[in-house]
């Protein structure tokens, strides 16, 4: 855990949000500034800074979570309409937090490019 994450901080339980989803490995929450009427985050419990940091170990990890989107989204009432993955990779790639973090955004048509 990094001290100054706010991400850690939510992994650890010192800041409250409203869990949609958890595991050992993960959680999932709503995002504070939606960018789609349905916008959730999913983070490793892991601090790893971004996708870039990720190393061989953290494979199964990985691997974990993106074969866990996919039951977040239902839950979220996402799977039948479908919805957007999206991981944003350092400043221009639109990272704002650096812990990596998956975004799912749905419940409505996603247009491309995304801008």
């Amino acid at each position: 855990m990094q001290q100054d994450c706010i991400f850690c901080k939510i992994a650890a339980k010192t800041i409250p949000v409203n869990t949609v989803y958890e595991d050992e490995y993960l959680i999932a929450f709503p995002d504070i500034k939606p960018a789609a009427p349905v916008h959730l985050l999913v983070i490793p419990k892991k601090h790893i800074d971004n996708i870039l940091e990720a190393a061989p170990e953290d494979t199964a990890l990985l691997g974990h979570i993106l074969a866990t989107i996919p039951k977040i989204a239902t839950i979220a009432g996402l799977a039948e309409d479908g919805f957007r993955t999206v991981i944003n990779t350092k400043d221009n790639g639109g990272q704002t937090v650096y812990h990596l973090h998956f975004h799912i955004l749905g419940g409505k048509f996603m247009t491309w490019p995304p801008g």
